[in-house]
């Protein structure tokens, strides 16, 4: 049996993981603030102190107009948001 096969497979997991962050819809509904930046989520919470990119990802709704700065979004939140008279920049 040739060494390739003997040995067990393994995985990869990248280390950057750590330092990304998902926000839902319903959390920046609860949020309340206009204007919503990396550093409005940390002091609310929604993200930890490492967390260097956020991504807001669409569970739940939204009715609020809320403006992302430096915040991406996902297909269908972004549609959500603009829906609702916000904007991602």
């Amino acid at each position: 049996m040739p060494l390739q096969r003997r040995l067990p497979k393994r995985g990869f997991k990248s280390q950057q993981l750590k330092f990304n962050a998902e926000v839902t819809l319903t959390d920046l509904e609860k949020l309340g603030l206009g204007e919503v930046d990396l550093l409005a989520l940390k002091q609310a919470g929604l993200v930890g102190e490492m967390i260097k990119a956020a991504k807001v990802i669409q569970t739940g709704s939204i009715t609020k107009a809320v403006k992302l700065n430096g915040i991406r979004a996902s297909a269908g939140a972004k549609v959500a948001i603009e829906a609702a008279g916000g904007c991602v920049a």
